[in-house]
């Protein structure tokens, strides 16, 4: 009697572990190397690479254009909340002197 197959249970990467895989391919290695050394199949990377770049895909003109808005709209506060902090520093060191 031969045992029965089970059947082969299926390695499942985090979100990380398959970033930091197509951080390594972007650096410059190659994708054998890299499936090599990390002991998982080109097909496994290739995958990712194909559904990173459908992931960049989804986002909209219009989601990049808010987010490029808010950000202005948060480097001006930064600016504002420096120059308040340098009055401050400036009354606080009259102050001081004057006692």
């Amino acid at each position: 009697m031969q045992p029965k197959n089970k059947p082969l249970k299926r390695r499942k990467y985090d979100v990380t572990f398959k970033a930091d895989v197509l951080k390594m391919i972007d650096n410059g290695q190659s994708v054998p190397y890299v499936s090599q050394a990390l002991g998982i199949s080109e097909a496994l990377i290739y995958k990712c690479k194909q559904r990173n770049k459908g992931e960049e895909k989804h986002y909209s003109s219009s989601q990049t254009s808010e987010v490029f808005i808010e950000n202005q709209r948060m480097l001006q506060r930064i600016s504002q909340l420096e120059v308040e902090r340098e009055i401050l520093k400036k009354a606080l060191s009259i102050i001081s002197r004057q006692t």
